[in-house]
């Protein structure tokens, strides 16, 4: 299927119906202006050159025409969010009341886990992944501070087994089977940062609704990379951030999903904030707090505009290229590259990413076997932007929206080269 050349990776690239979206972004350089090997879009994604001009006609128009540009702007500001809102949910294969983007997406967990973490003396324990990324890790633990509780006693870790990088859904199984009914909460990572696994969303919501416990997941690393069908899987919740594959800028907004079954539930408890409540009362400011139904009832403050501008010019280029064609090119640019790591044959490296392209996204972890980070800086050096994770994995993500099968080649080449030299 692939061959081990450069010719062969430019055919692929001519074949391509995506390669003119690379035209739409810019690519790094170095000092001479030569184009970097840029594989860190699950770090941060690079800029869509329209960004600029989404941003300008927001400046231009908060310059013309002041607090007046919240209901006379190009796209005025009061509604702005729903302009984003019919893309994002296609993105992540939900309704549109179900998705809403706001906030950051730690800020977006802890409001998810306001309402869907209602611990009892009975049941409070929450599950993660053993290697969930940091901030959801002490966003849980925190939780359960809060309430009382003792992050050794209240967390559970979804744990690979000894001598394995990948966690296994037998041993989730297990875990809820011995310990289910002492569950709250399943808040799974959709895709491991670390290892590039992605999990089956629809077959641990289901497992966890078997047992009475409310699932979240965090699909910082699946948003623009996998096809979540976040309302088929049916979770309760979902958060997720805009800056790694959805390419909306450093810190730029988040997304949340709450699935419609909860639209109507007023009763469910909130931090409430004022865009939240009823539009139609809103400006009132006398009235109690009236959520509004579904995703847009857990906004809590008017949104950053031009934040909300560089995403709205990401969403018009995915939904140009159309989400399902976007994962077809990734399977194929991963493995092409999975195919170059084995042609290495470097007993130095190994790759812990699931070799089932249906079990990851476009990350692809290399693991070191001696735990030296040298490699990924001469990587650097070498023109490849990659991505250190410790202990011992560089992180690598060919982004079907704007890196090629070139650029996975010549990728492979410097990276054999600095194993052999």
């Amino acid at each position: 299927m692939f061959e081990n050349s450069l010719e062969f990776a430019r055919r692929c690239d001519a074949e391509d119906t995506l390669a003119h979206f690379r035209e739409k972004f810019h690519i790094p350089t170095d000092s001479n202006g030569n184009e970097l090997i840029y594989l860190c879009g699950n770090s941060l994604g690079l800029q869509p050159k329209s960004t600029s001009t989404y941003i300008k006609k927001e400046l231009e128009d908060w310059a013309n025409l002041g607090v007046e540009g919240h209901t006379h702007a190009r796209h005025p500001w009061m509604p702005y969010h729903e302009f984003l809102t019919e893309k994002m949910a296609k993105l992540v294969g939900a309704k549109n009341e179900e998705v809403v983007v706001m906030n950051t997406l730690t800020t977006n967990l802890h409001l998810m886990m306001v309402s869907f973490y209602q611990p009892t003396k009975a049941r409070y324990k929450i599950v993660v992944e053993s290697d969930a990324f940091p901030s959801d890790k002490y966003a849980v633990e925190s939780q359960l501070r809060f309430h009382g509780f003792a992050p050794s006693d209240g967390l559970i870790l979804w744990k690979p087994r000894p001598g394995e990088d990948l966690c296994r859904m037998e041993d989730l199984e297990e875990i809820m089977k011995e310990e289910g009914s002492s569950i709250a909460l399943l808040m799974i990572g959709s895709t491991n940062y670390y290892s590039g696994q992605s999990f089956p969303l629809k077959e641990i919501t289901k497992l966890g609704h078997d047992h009475g416990c409310k699932v979240g997941f965090d699909l910082a690393h699946g948003a623009g990379n996998i096809l979540p069908d976040l309302h088929n899987a049916g979770p309760d919740f979902a958060v997720w951030c805009s800056y790694k594959y959805l390419n909306s800028g450093p810190g730029s907004l988040a997304g949340c999903f709450v699935h419609e079954r909860h639209a109507e539930n007023a009763q469910l408890k909130r931090f409430a904030g004022w865009w939240g409540h009823n539009k139609q009362t809103r400006f009132n400011m006398r009235h109690e707090f009236d959520p509004l139904p579904g995703a847009e009832g857990w906004q809590l403050s008017n949104p950053p505009i031009l934040s909300m501008a560089a995403i709205m010019a990401s969403l018009d280029v995915f939904d140009e290229a159309g989400m399902e064609n976007l994962r077809e090119k990734a399977i194929k640019l991963t493995g092409f590259l999975e195919y170059l790591i084995d042609e290495l044959n470097n007993d130095g490296i190994s790759m812990i990413t699931p070799r089932n392209p249906d079990e990851r996204g476009c990350q692809l972890s290399i693991q070191l076997k001696n735990a030296n980070k040298d490699l990924h800086t001469r990587l650097t050096a070498a023109g490849v932007i990659s991505d250190w994770r410790e202990p011992d994995v560089i992180r690598v993500a060919p982004v079907p929206l704007y890196n090629s099968f070139e650029d996975v080649y010549k990728f492979a080449e410097r990276l054999k080269q600095l194993l052999n030299s």
